[in-house]
C-alpha cells in the first residue's frame, strides 16, 4: 500500500505556532512518527507539504499517474476556502481521507465550513498526531476499497 500524506498551507510551522491547538511537535518529528507507524503496518508514505493551493492540486492530479494508492490530505486553512481543491479531489480516482489535528467544529465559526468534506471518503480530526494514524488504520481496514487503478 503506497499512501501519499500531504499537508497544506502552515504545516510546516507545527510546534512553532499555536502550541495549544497544535502541541509542540515539530512537521518533521510529525513526519517521522507517521512514518515509523505506517513502516510497521508495511506501509509505504511519501511527505508532501505546500503552502502553495496549486501545488496540492498539482500533488493530487500526479496521483492518478503514479503509484499511490490513497491520499491522507489535511487540506489546513484552504479546507475552509478552495473550491479549486474540492474540485480536484472529486475529479482524481484516488481516494482520499481528510483529517485535522484540531476539531474544526469546536474552533473558530469560519472554520466549520469544510469544503473538502463531501469529496473525501472520510474525515478524521480533533486527535492531534493520531489522526494521520487513524487514517492509516482505516485505509487498511477498507484497503480493497482503496487501491489506485
Amino acid at each position: 500500500m503506497n499512501i501519499l500524506i500531504l499537508n497544506g498551507p502552515n504545516m510546516n510551522l507545527l510546534g512553532k505556532r499555536e502550541t495549544s491547538i497544535y502541541g509542540t511537535t515539530s512537521y518533521e518529528d510529525l513526519c517521522k512518527i507517521i512514518n515509523d507507524y505506517a513502516c510497521k503496518k508495511s506501509v509505504n508514505v511519501t511527505f508532501i507539504q505546500s503552502n502553495i493551493e496549486g501545488e496540492l492540486i498539482n500533488h493530487l492530479q500526479a496521483t492518478m499517474n503514479n503509484n499511490i494508492d490513497a491520499v491522507i490530505f489535511n487540506a489546513a486553512g484552504y479546507t475552509h476556502t478552495s473550491v479549486a481543491l474540492r474540485d480536484c479531489i472529486k475529479a482524481i480516482n484516488t481516494k482520499v481521507v481528510e483529517v485535522h489535528m484540531s476539531n474544526i467544529l469546536k474552533r473558530e465559526i469560519f472554520r466549520h465550513r469544510d469544503l473538502i468534506k463531501g469529496v473525501c471518503v472520510k474525515r478524521i480530526m480533533g486527535k492531534g498526531i493520531n489522526s494521520y494514524l487513524e487514517a492509516i488504520d482505516y485505509i487498511l481496514e477498507n484497503e480493497s476499497n482503496f487501491k489506485n487503478k
